[in-house]
């Protein structure tokens, strides 16, 4: 049966996985959400002597049901490939009571590789399956990582362009350097006078925006996007739990059935709302821990049922979790309000209109599969340096909030289940935190002396990803503000 893709704001426009995919986002502002979510076809044993590219295709042909074995698997075989730097793609480390899912073995050194590496694959097949003749304009924001991700994954793929907005000040210094190095004659990466959430609701009006699209249209371009509202995101994010999950059971940590939780740390909610959908597969997780910075907002929401942004911006040394509009949520709360789609819309239009919205207590009844809790900067950098000196392992700042939350879960509940952290991302793109974290006496060492350093002392070679930018010239300058952003788009694109 062919699974198909509704709208979250309006119940009439359903497409298939193909177009959802080309599209990125629904017209209104809506995000695409599978009309059923489907169950896993393989048992959990089966999946255990499987490899990550096996499992990939298991998952993803339930639900991508428009593409063919031939296409699909073609698709998983490119992306997961040597650009990663392990065989097992998702390699697992256990470190003082939990399992880190390291997901930053790819090109960029982020767990957003994990599905960036495959999107190019399945926009291309998407666009010849539905006879598209313009060129794909894949148009994203990013709060660090998302856009050397998707700028390494379409870089020099024929049929498409790349354009990156990311926040100029609000980046770490090694995720600045590998985007504004970037090579590829279809890239642009522009820095904005503004915060993540200015860039990506920039992206969103020029999605929204019908003139130019027709604009574009004329000079046979269409936008896409390559943010985790794309389902063409969402959908590899939920293999690697079911990886992980496959890996326990094969190396006999725990036994087929047997529940496990699984820590996130998560911005813009994407990676935990994958986690959530492996479970409604039928992969057996308890608790969805939802780690978050001092930009708390989700924790605020789990907390009081208030989504409120109305809050002080803070810019932390894990930039890529300081956001204050978490666009992924928006599907965990359709799915609560019965799949009302005008009840959705009707919350969204709130969050715009007065920056905060509350659901109702029916809905927050259907929330427990959740927990959510955050991590101060003091006490983000106190896990690293902890974790350090008990066990040698390094992990990054963004690992380390989902560590410090998950302390703070055993100590609420006394769950000790087995435990799945999400490590999403190299120590080594956060080596002045994570180096200071350790000892302040690394302060005054430049970036890259503090990356032979970091490894040297955790024993780990220095990526591939940072070497390369060490003396990469810096080929992207363009700064914008805010309202400049459609222009800069026509002028790369000259329509």
């Amino acid at each position: 049966m062919k699974l198909q893709y509704v709208s979250t704001r309006d119940a009439s426009e359903v497409v298939s996985a193909s177009q959802a995919i080309l599209k990125g986002l629904a017209n209104g502002g809506g995000l695409f959400v599978p009309t059923q979510i489907p169950q896993l076809s393989v048992s959990l044993q089966e999946l255990s002597k499987m490899s990550y590219q096996e499992i990939a295709y298991e998952v993803m042909k339930l639900y991508l049901t428009d593409f063919t074995e031939e296409e699909l698997k073609g698709c998983i075989n490119r992306a997961y490939d040597d650009k990663f730097d392990t065989e097992e793609i998702a390699p697992m480390v256990y470190a003082d009571g939990a399992y880190y899912l390291e997901l930053f073995h790819g090109s960029t050194i982020a767990f957003k590789d994990m599905a960036l590496s495959i999107l190019p694959h399945l926009m291309i097949t998407s666009a010849r399956k539905n006879n598209v003749s313009n060129d794909i304009v894949i148009l994203t924001a990013t709060s660090g990582d998302t856009g050397k991700a998707a700028l390494a994954g379409f870089a020099g793929v024929e049929g498409t362009k790349i354009i990156v907005f990311y926040p100029k000040d609000g980046v770490s210094p090694i995720q600045k350097k590998q985007m504004v190095t970037q090579v590829g004659d279809n890239t642009l990466v522009v820095g904005i006078n503004g915060n993540f959430d200015q860039a990506q609701t920039g992206v969103k009006k020029m999605f929204a925006d019908k003139e130019l699209a027709e604009e574009l249209d004329k000079a046979h371009y269409q936008f896409s996007s390559a943010n985790s509202i794309n389902i063409g995101r969402l959908v590899p994010q939920i293999v690697y739990y079911v990886y992980a999950y496959s890996k326990l059971l094969a190396n006999e940590r725990i036994k087929e059935g047997e529940k496990i939780n699984v820590v996130v740390p998560t911005g813009n909610f994407g990676n935990i709302l994958a986690a959530f959908y492996a479970k409604n597969m039928g992969l057996p997780i308890d608790k969805l821990i939802c780690a978050s910075n001092e930009n708390k907002v989700l924790y605020d929401f789990f907390q009081t049922g208030v989504y409120d942004k109305n809050r002080e911006f803070v810019l932390t040394n894990s930039p890529s979790m300081d956001i204050l509009i978490s666009s992924n949520l928006e599907r965990l709360i359709y799915r609560i309000a019965g799949e009302d789609a005008e009840k959705n819309a009707a919350l969204m239009n709130q969050l715009v209109s007065e920056g905060k919205y509350e659901i109702t207590d029916e809905m927050r009844e259907k929330l427990g599969d959740f927990y959510g809790n955050y991590t101060d900067e003091d006490e983000t950098g106190k896990v690293i340096h902890d974790l350090y000196e008990d066990t040698g392992y390094v992990i990054d700042t963004h690992t380390a909030v989902a560590a410090g939350v998950y302390e703070k879960y055993k100590k609420d509940t006394g769950d000790t289940k087995a435990t799945v952290i999400a490590s999403t991302a190299s120590p080594f793109k956060f080596a002045r935190s994570v180096m200071g974290a350790i000892d302040s006496a690394y302060d005054d060492m430049d970036d890259f002396a503090l990356v032979d350093k970091l490894s040297e002392i955790a024993n780990v070679k220095v990526p591939k990803a940072v070497e390369e930018i060490r003396n990469a010239e810096i080929r992207h300058k363009t700064i914008c503000e805010v309202d400049e952003m459609p222009q800069v788009v026509r002028d790369f694109l000259k329509a």
